[in-house]
């Protein structure tokens, strides 16, 4: 059955489902092709009629990644121009306007898209809150840092997705005020920047980051993989160089450049990149509150399948402490407590605590006293946005996820935790395997729906114990400081 919402730039037709109404593939911005190609996205036109709203709509250009992950993560491919576009999951029948969540996809910014089934989100709207998804550029074409364009294309696509989102999710019977932002990986740093950027001021009042902290480079650093993709182009290193080269050749380009690089043993890739407008170089801290965390052993998604765990040997492991600058004194603080383990597990066991876990830890201790002089306690300070009314000061919640799948030795590996936070574990099942345990979807997801209804993911927020809220099967449960010792040994 179909279902009719109105926009400022036109109706649409969704499909119901049961109590759940669809809305797949509506454009957000102009297609960022043409003259819009390399620009900060543009106003989308406004059409006549009632446009249908019933397929996913185009996916960013991109190459799928290469095996192993590409079993594990598969990719959609859907072609067409109109790539900037975002689905919708609601109840059928609204009253009061509900909470809304937004997610953004990661894929190391250069893969990924929002019409992935594992992203459907329609246990999300069953449990009464509006789950929107966002498709954005990517590559080079978002992320590619160029003199004659704008810096962090794809990150003002996601700004132009959260207006879109203000301006009309009432019409979905969301509440524009009351507005969480979600992602996973390379859609966590992203949100990380939209925390203190002042374009995204007012979009949000909540956020969830998901294995993935705050990093940015420099535009130099950001240029390098450009300047080397032009190199192989034989081009300037100018969007316009970039405009005049075939779209198919560009993707080959850039994934022979970056498509074996990983967020564990680095590579070229494409960062977002500090430009003082929509990223600031000295940002404030972010007044919303705060739903993050990380995956215990994050780094076995490229260890393992790719064979790296068995392949690193005592000397590469010597040669990534050198590399990475990691003191002998914490080596051996993780070989101590890891006496069997083999040396690409010490490695990758550190590279996530040094990537992931310690800046995360790092974000939230930075909650709990404003780092500037003189500067408050959250619990003495003014109240903030964090709430709608601004009730209260924002708070910090942290968990980690533990259990680990079966397949290929995955562990509680990267991206492992998607299925169960939407509740959806049958197109999960290519990490976690058929038998993933319901009851911890059933955990994790109620806690990411009560977060952004209210504010409360249902465990004590950070202070100076550290609580972690450790999501595993059978025994979910509240830790003070886990393994703090190598933490503390990384300051």
């Amino acid at each position: 059955m179909d279902i009719i919402a109105a926009t400022r730039h036109g109706k649409v037709r969704g499909r119901v489902d049961g109590p759940i109404a669809s809305y797949l593939g509506i454009p957000y911005a102009a297609a960022p092709f043409g003259v819009h190609r390399f620009r900060a996205p543009a106003p989308v036109e406004p059409w006549e009629g009632i446009r249908d709203a019933l397929e996913f709509g185009p996916t960013a250009p991109q190459r799928p990644y290469r095996p192993p992950l590409d079993q594990l993560i598969p990719d959609v491919d859907i072609p067409g121009e109109e790539c900037l576009n975002l689905n919708v999951w609601a109840p059928r029948a609204v009253g009061e306007p509900l909470p809304v969540l937004v997610w953004i996809h990661g894929g190391s910014l250069r893969n990924g898209s929002a019409a992935m089934p594992l992203y459907d989100g329609r246990a999300f709207a069953r449990d009464g809150v509006v789950l929107v998804s966002v498709n954005y550029r990517l590559g080079v074409e978002g992320f590619g840092v160029f003199p004659d364009a704008p810096d962090n294309r794809g990150l003002l696509d996601q700004i132009a997705a959260l207006t879109w989102v203000r301006d009309n999710i009432a019409g979905f019977g969301g509440d524009p005020g009351c507005v969480t932002v979600c992602g996973e990986s390379a859609g966590a740093i992203s949100i990380a920047a939209l925390l203190t950027s002042p374009r995204a001021a007012g979009l949000f009042h909540r956020a969830i980051l998901q294995s993935g902290p705050p990093h940015t480079v420099t535009r130099d650093e950001g240029a390098r993989t450009v300047r080397a993709m032009a190199k192989a182009l034989r081009v300037p290193a100018t969007a316009e160089g970039f405009a005049g080269v075939d779209r198919e050749r560009l993707l080959d380009v850039q994934d022979e450049l970056v498509g074996r690089a990983d967020p564990v043993s680095g590579g070229p890739g494409f960062h977002i990149v500090v430009d003082d407008d929509v990223v600031p170089a000295d940002p404030p801290p972010p007044s919303v509150d705060l739903l993050l965390g990380c995956n215990r052993e994050e780094y076995r998604l490229w260890f393992v399948p790719s064979g790296a765990v068995e392949r690193v040997s005592r000397l590469t492991l010597r040669l990534a402490l050198l590399k990475f600058r990691i003191p002998g004194r914490v080596a051996r603080l993780y070989r101590a407590g890891r006496p069997d383990a083999k040396p690409g597990v010490i490695l990758g066991e550190m590279a996530t605590d040094l990537l992931l876990r310690g800046p995360l830890n790092r974000l939230a201790d930075s909650r709990l006293t404003d780092s500037r002089p003189g500067g408050p306690r959250p619990s003495d300070s003014r109240l903030t946005d964090s709430q709608p009314g601004g009730s209260r000061p924002a708070r910090t919640f942290f968990y980690e996820f533990a259990w680990r799948s079966p397949v290929l030795e995955l562990g509680a590996c990267h991206a492992l935790e998607i299925g169960f936070v939407f509740d959806n574990l049958r197109h999960g099942e290519a990490l976690s395997g058929p038998d993933a345990p319901q009851p911890l979807a059933d955990a994790m997801h109620r806690a990411w729906v009560d977060f952004t209804t209210s504010g409360d993911p249902g465990w004590t927020a950070w202070d100076t114990r550290r609580p972690v809220r450790v999501f595993d099967h059978p025994g979910t449960s509240t830790v003070l400081a886990p393994r703090q010792e190598e933490l503390r040994a990384w300051l």
